[in-house]
């Protein structure tokens, strides 16, 4: 099965909650799955939970390395 079927059927890992989903939005090559998305956007800058958002999405300037 090649990975683009096997995205299609099983979803991507979340790079916010590390859970598999089906679906979501691409930000360079990081998926973060709807339930977050929307998390995220209703999140007050004062909650402490913005400050959790924030350090997860560090992840998507980092680029992967593959050696």
């Amino acid at each position: 099965m090649n990975s683009s079927l096997a995205h299609r059927q099983f979803g991507e890992i979340c790079i916010i909650c590390e859970h598999q989903k089906p679906k979501g939005i691409h930000l360079y090559t990081s998926f973060i799955c709807t339930e977050c998305e929307n998390d995220l956007i209703r999140t007050d800058t004062s909650d402490p939970k913005y400050k959790y958002f924030l350090n997860k999405l560090k992840k998507v300037t980092t680029p992967e390395i593959f050696s």
